[in-house]
C-alpha cells in the first residue's frame, strides 16, 4: 500500500519532479545510486568482475546481491512512509541506494568499494542539495532579531520554523512551510524561520537541539505574546523529540490554522477601522453663537425688502 501511494504521489507530481531532478546536484545523485548496477550490467566491464553464481556469469546479479537489494527496498518501503513530498521520496531512494552500492562494492572488491566510498564523502562535502526558491511569506530571523520581532506586536501570533540547511527532513519540509504561509499569512498571523545551525546561542535559548540523533529538526514553535505556546515535535523528559510526521493536514490540525486565521482577520480589520478612523477625522459642528447670528441676520434682510 506504501509503494502505491507512493507512486500514484510521483505520476501526480511528475512534471514538478522532472524540474529539480534535471538539477546537476540529483543527476549525479541518480549516477551514484545505479553505479553498481551499471558496473554489473555493461558489457565489457562486467566479463572482469567476480562472481559467485553457479553458472560463472559474471553479468548477472548472485543469490547475495539479490538479498541486499530485497532488503533495501525493503528498508525504503518503511522509510517512505514517513515521507511528506515526492522530493522526500526520491531522496530517500537515493541515500539507501548509495548506502547499499558501499555494501555492494566493498563486498565485491575492497579497492572498488573505497574508490566509491571516497566519491560518496566528496560530493557530500562538496554538493549541497538545491534549496526551497518558490514563492513564500517568510520572515527570516537571525540571533539578534528574532526577539525583538516576537516581542514587537503582543497581539501578533507568530509560528516560527527551527531548522538546518543541512539536513534532509528540513529541506523537504521548505515546500509544505512556504504553502502554509502562502494561504495562512495575514498581520495577524505570521511565519518566521531561523537556521539554528548557524546561530548556536538561538538553539540553546528556545532549547531545539541541531543534533541528528535528537530528531528535533525541523520543529515549529507557536508564540503568542512573544511567549512560547506549543511546539511539534514534542519534546520528552530525556530531550528526545516524539515522532511526529510534519503534513500540511498535521499542522492546520495541531496548531488551529483555520481558527488562528478568521481571529488574525478580525483583527486586521479593526486595525483598519481605526486606521480609517484617524485618516478622516470628524468635521467639526458649528458653535451656537453662530447659529443664532445666522437666525438673526435672515429677517432683517427680509425686513429691507419689504421696505
Amino acid at each position: 500500500m506504501a509503494l502505491l501511494t507512493a507512486l500514484f504521489a510521483f505520476l501526480y507530481h511528475l512534471p514538478q519532479v522532472y524540474k529539480w531532478l534535471l538539477k546537476p546536484y540529483y543527476l549525479a545523485s541518480i549516477f551514484m545510486s545505479v553505479a553498481f548496477l551499471a558496473v554489473r550490467k555493461t558489457p565489457g566491464i562486467c566479463d572482469y568482475l567476480a562472481t559467485q553464481r553457479e553458472d560463472g556469469n559474471s553479468c548477472d546479479f548472485d543469490w547475495r546481491e539479490v538479498e541486499i537489494l530485497m532488503f533495501l527496498s525493503a528498508i525504503v518501503m518503511m522509510k517512505n512512509r514517513r515521507a511528506i513530498t515526492v522530493e522526500q521520496h526520491v531522496g530517500n531512494i537515493i541515500l539507501f541506494s548509495k548506502v547499499a552500492n558501499v555494501i555492494l562494492f566493498f563486498r565485491l572488491d575492497i579497492r572498488l568499494g573505497l574508490l566509491y566510498l571516497t566519491l560518496c564523502i566528496v560530493f557530500l562535502m562538496t554538493c549541497k542539495p538545491p534549496l526551497y526558491m518558490g514563492p513564500e511569506y517568510i520572515k527570516y530571523f537571525s540571533d539578534k532579531t528574532i526577539d525583538d520581532e516576537l516581542d514587537r506586536d503582543s497581539r501578533v501570533t507568530w509560528i516560527v520554523e527551527f531548522f538546518a540547511n543541512w539536513s534532509p527532513e528540513c529541506q523537504s519540509f521548505a515546500s509544505v512551510y512556504a504553502d502554509l504561509s502562502l494561504k495562512y499569512n495575514c498581520p495577524g498571523l505570521k511565519f518566521g524561520k531561523v537556521d539554528i545551525g548557524r546561530y548556536g546561542d538561538v538553539s540553546k535559548k528556545y532549547k531545539v537541539s541541531a543534533s541528528p540523533l535528537s530528531k528535533q529538526l525541523p520543529s515549529l514553535v507557536l508564540f503568542q505574546g512573544g511567549k512560547e505556546v506549543m511546539r511539534r515535535p514534542q519534546v520528552d523528559k530525556k530531550s528526545r523529540a516524539v515522532s511526529w510526521s510534519f503534513t500540511e493536514e498535521n499542522i492546520i490540525r495541531e496548531f488551529n490554522l483555520n481558527e488562528l486565521y478568521q481571529k488574525s482577520k478580525k483583527l486586521n480589520k479593526t486595525k483598519g477601522d481605526k486606521i480609517i478612523q484617524s485618516q478622516f477625522p470628524p468635521v467639526p459642528e458649528e458653535d451656537e453663537s453662530e447659529q443664532q447670528g445666522a437666525n438673526v441676520e435672515a429677517p432683517e434682510t427680509e425686513s429691507k425688502k419689504d421696505k
